[in-house]
């Protein structure tokens, strides 16, 4: 038996770690690889079972897989690194994907599209168009342009007292245009006056409990 993979199988599957019995379609190890490069970083145990058990990989034919699923159905591409572990006879393959500094990465899906998932906890997740605006914001050279107005303070003053809103609520009680939220809302989270929170059930929008309004009416 071998003791340090089987530390790692008792973790379970977690943010930063994935089981998948065998590969028989690399687009939905691309998936996993676009959201391990989306969020935290993580590993994809390759011959491991839900439950845990070892089966172990079957043949070569796991890394040509892999390979087009980070190359050919990751983009932009998604570098990572490869370990095998041997026990009891069997040989169980790791994929190590570090935090991408290239986000957002995309998996293409079976009807060709190209979505963006992230990780949360032991689940991919498809990224909120909020994130999407904001990770295009941040690899942008120009900056952001931002003033505190009528629109930005009823969303602080909301949050401060719901504690959470989505998307197409802040749209609906704010009276503004799709547009104009995806800028408010992606301006706080680069900010870091907001947090995004997205789980399979939706995606929501919070205070960051350590922002301080005083900062953000200088800007009035």
């Amino acid at each position: 038996m071998n003791t340090a993979l089987y530390k790692l199988i008792e973790e379970g599957e977690h943010q930063q770690q994935d089981f998948k019995y065998c590969i028989n379609d690399s687009k939905k190890i691309a998936k996993s690889l676009v959201a391990f490069a989306n969020t935290d970083g993580g590993r994809l145990l390759i011959g491991v079972k839900d439950n845990g058990k070892v089966a172990g990989i079957r043949t070569d034919e796991e890394y040509y897989m892999v390979e087009s699923a980070a190359k050919i159905f990751s983009n932009p591409p998604i570098p990572y690194t490869t370990k095998e572990w041997h026990s009891e006879g069997k040989t169980v393959l790791e994929i190590s994907i570090l935090p991408s500094d290239k986000k957002p990465h995309f998996a293409k899906d079976e009807q060709g599209k190209w979505l963006a998932y992230v990780r949360i906890k032991d689940e991919n997740v498809l990224a909120h168009k909020i994130q999407l605006v904001t990770w295009e914001k941040l690899n942008s050279s120009q900056g952001i342009y931002f003033t505190y107005s009528d629109d930005e303070n009823f969303l602080i003053q909301y949050l401060q007292k719901f504690k959470s809103i989505t998307f197409s609520k802040f749209i609906r009680l704010a009276h503004i245009s799709r547009k104009r939220a995806e800028d408010i809302l992606s301006n706080f989270i680069i900010m870091d006056v907001l947090r995004i929170l997205t789980t399979r059930d939706g995606t929501t929008f919070t205070l960051n409990s350590d922002f301080d309004k005083s900062e953000l009416e200088k800007f009035n």
